[in-house]
């Protein structure tokens, strides 16, 4: 097949092979077809309005364009990036006419403008997938209002919790992630297209008509700066990067819980896999996985961020390295999410195991600390009280309760020997009463709910 190029009138012959090999990009760019082909249809639009392309005109090249967007891009093609292989199929469809599309417009501001529509896709799919997650751990946050279990800290048991509280953790990451992906789209709103090479277009082009009609909000304010400005790419990368931190500590937490030794969680057999050799395993791999994806993540933030650094104004080719670190981490995300909200909606609580475990004199001594506090005493004697009275108890190989009043302990304090007592008393804004989680998870879906309508 002929090679067609965009450039090449100058020079006495073409590229060599080994320039090809390591230059060429179609095997990846090939991604950004569909939005190539948008923005040259509303760019055939611009060429009319302005008096380069007469209505006939218009109507034939749109509508091979729109016959060239029908067919798709294939895996292979002898061309040197995507703009290239549409601007090759539109000259075997129109002729000569094919020639015309591309005055005023460089492939600078066309793919810019092509990886900002990518970009927007990309951000709109993400928070949707984000909102699923939130409100599928949201609703089991609220069913399990609650269900004790132990807190942590140090990886040490530290005090009770409910199941609902330590969702609602997670719920709240993700809300700040929605946030963070909702105003990188609104500073990314904004059309390249009609900034040319890197001064602008020649042509009396409408620019804000123009990003109106590709769903932007407005035109870029600066052509130098529309044609380098990569970040809403790093934007997405550093959003979908801390999303990704987020769900590894999510995962991490399930893996702990789902241990042997553990046990608090049980896996449904559906999304979790087996052991070729052991027939009782049941592993954690969607889990170990995301934990993966967020240091592969990191890693491709911090390239892309690095290819940035030292670019001079304006175009450099050092960007066409921008959008595979992107299009990888979108795949990643696009498949995690949804396994997710499927594992939280499926995830079985061993309640029985999680409450004995959040019910010991360890988990509840804070709790007697605070009774014998809450007589007058000062807390750092009543600190001392407890841990003292906890020593001795276990130093008998006796309960708390079975060491009865003594030593600074009254009856009046042992009756915050519950874990439901425990629980109840955090009833502070945030707190694990099952009160204030059963109101905070109304509030989260709420959330979710306006953030949902406010995307629509």
């Amino acid at each position: 097949m002929t090679r067609h190029q965009l450039w090449g009138g100058g020079f006495s012959e073409g590229p060599s092979e080994v320039l090809r090999a390591f230059n060429d990009s179609y095997s990846f760019d090939r991604e950004l077809f569909a939005e190539d082909v948008a923005g040259s249809l509303a760019w055939i639009e611009s060429l009319r309005e302005c008096g380069v392309l007469t209505a006939r005109e218009q109507k034939e090249l749109t509508r091979h364009l729109s016959a060239i967007a029908a067919e798709g891009a294939p895996a292979v093609a002898s061309e040197e990036d995507v703009h290239s292989f549409v601007e090759a199929r539109l000259f075997e469809r129109a002729g000569p006419l094919a020639g015309k599309l591309h005055t005023g417009r460089s492939r600078n501001d066309q793919v810019a403008t092509d990886f900002r529509l990518y970009l927007r896709g990309a951000l709109d799919e993400l928070l949707s997938d984000i909102l699923s997650l939130a409100e599928a751990m949201a609703s089991r946050a609220r069913a399990e209002a609650a269900t004790p279990m132990p807190g942590y800290t140090h990886l040490k048991r530290a005090e009770p919790v409910t199941a609902g509280h330590w969702l609602l953790a997670y719920v709240q990451m993700l809300l700040r992630d929605a946030s963070r992906i909702d105003g990188a789209r609104e500073r990314g709103n904004e059309c390249p297209l009609g900034a040319g090479a890197l001064s602008g277009t020649p042509l009396a082009i409408d620019r804000e008509g123009l990003a109106r009609r590709l769903g932007f909000a407005r035109a870029s304010a600066n052509s130098l700066d529309a044609v380098s400005d990569r970040d809403l790419a790093a934007d997405y990368l550093y959003s979908a990067t801390l999303l990704l931190v987020h769900l590894s500590r999510f995962a991490e937490d399930v893996i702990f819980f789902v241990t042997d030794e553990c046990g608090f969680i049980r896996l449904p057999d559906a999304l979790a896999t087996g052991s070729s050799r052991m027939p009782h395993k049941k592993n954690p791999d969607l889990l170990e996985l995301v934990r993966g994806h967020a240091g592969r993540a990191l890693g491709d933030l911090t390239g892309f961020v690095a290819i940035l650094k030292g670019l001079p104004l304006a175009y450099d080719k050092d960007l066409q390295l921008d959008k595979e670190p992107v299009f990888r981490v979108r795949r990643t995300l696009r498949a995690a999410l949804p396994a997710l909200s499927a594992l939280v909606a499926t995830l079985e609580f061993d309640r029985d195991r999680m409450r004995a475990a959040a019910s010991t004199d360890r988990m509840l001594t804070t709790s007697l600390a605070d009774a014998i506090a809450a007589r007058g005493v000062p807390f750092r004697e009543a600190h001392e009280i407890a841990g003292r009275r906890l020593a001795e108890a276990e130093k008998a190989g006796r309960t708390l309760k079975e060491m009865g009043p003594g030593e600074g302990v009254l009856a009046e304090d042992l009756a915050s020997l519950t874990v439901e007592r425990a629980l109840s008393v955090r009833r502070s804004r945030g707190g694990t009463a099952p009160s204030e989680v059963k109101k905070a998870a109304r509030g989260a879906l709420s959330e979710i709910a306006k953030l949902r309508r406010k995307k629509s």
